[in-house]
């Protein structure tokens, strides 16, 4: 996933760019899942709930999406919905403001292969594009702390 690019050095704040990125793997499970698409918002003010992404710590030039639980000291405390996958702040500890990189503003669910018939593809419709925001929040483990 590229990053934007960077402001004109004019002394204005950098717009926020837009890019839509892939998810990939099973720890935002049930909020995410493997193949969904996101569209995200660099330099978004991050707020606890939000649905984030950001390098990895230990591995930086891995980015990963992860939930922004709470603010300790410099960084961000980060969850994966699902806590059996693993990958999150329970294992690294906090994450430094300057690697949290964009703010999920939508999720986009493409069409299963299983969603075929008139009911499915009726379903598939009504929940395939959806704001992602804390509010919509269906991690109980967020929602635990």
């Amino acid at each position: 996933m590229p990053e934007p690019a960077q402001g004109s050095g004019n002394g204005r704040a950098a717009r926020r760019s837009f890019q839509v990125v892939e998810v990939t793997g099973p720890s935002m499970v049930p909020t995410l899942y493997h193949g969904d698409w996101l569209l995200v918002q660099y330099g978004a003010p991050v707020r606890p709930g939000d649905v984030v992404i950001l390098r990895h710590p230990f591995q930086q030039d891995l980015l990963v999406v992860k939930r922004a639980a709470e603010r300790r000291g410099n960084g961000w405390w980060v969850l994966g919905d699902n806590a059996y996958a693993g990958g999150d702040s329970t294992d690294y500890g906090t994450v430094p403001e300057e690697l949290v990189l964009a703010r999920a503003r939508a999720r986009y669910r493409p069409l299963g292969k299983d969603q075929r018939s008139v009911l499915g593809v009726m379903g598939w419709a009504l929940s395939a594009v959806r704001r992602v925001s804390p509010e919509r929040s269906v991690s109980r483990r967020l929602r635990a702390r």
